[in-house]
């Protein structure tokens, strides 16, 4: 698949198959997560994969939409420096995170964000130091409705090209 055709193509996946990621998919969202490009390659992330299914349930309770990590395969936490430290961290981790879910996409794997609003609760599930920081995790897992993966993008899902593009100036 082509880079853009899996952007144009990717949907947010919330239910899952019981179905396990094998091995060498798994190490290749992580290594995409991890070769995403940062400011000044600060590379300022960590990631906690989480397959163990309490803890994906735990987790799935720190954030008000974040129910599709007690049905995923896999979750990824998503630890940064304190993110007023630098500008760039928040955007930083979240090109890895999009880096994940387009190779995870690319392999018939879906995700889909969650936001942790208890970050403390997050770090005593997960013990991580107290330097790192949550802010997201991301569920990934084989859909389990194929018309998930297959549905045409939204008529409104998107708004179009002239009414988001300006060219030279507004």
């Amino acid at each position: 698949m082509q880079v853009y055709e899996t952007i144009r193509a990717k949907r947010a996946i919330r239910k899952f198959t019981d179905e396990p990621l094998p091995e060498d998919a798994v190490e290749t969202i992580l290594n995409a997560g991890r070769l995403a490009q940062s400011a000044k390659n600060t590379q300022p992330w960590h990631f906690i994969a989480i397959r163990n299914r309490d803890t994906l349930e735990a987790l799935s309770k720190l954030g008000h939409f974040a129910g599709h990590l007690a049905g995923a395969a896999m979750g990824v936490a998503i630890l940064t420096p304190p993110p007023e430290q630098r500008f760039s961290i928040m955007f930083d981790a979240g090109q890895a995170a999009a880096y994940m879910q387009l190779a995870a996409w690319e392999l018939g794997i879906g995700s889909c964000l969650a936001t942790i609003y208890e970050p403390e609760q997050a770090r005593q599930l997960l013990g991580f130091p107290d330097e790192w920081h949550i802010r997201i995790a991301i569920s990934f897992g084989y859909a389990h409705f194929e018309e998930d993966v297959d549905r045409p993008p939204r008529k409104t899902g998107r708004r179009e090209f002239d009414n988001v593009i300006h060219w030279d100036k507004w």
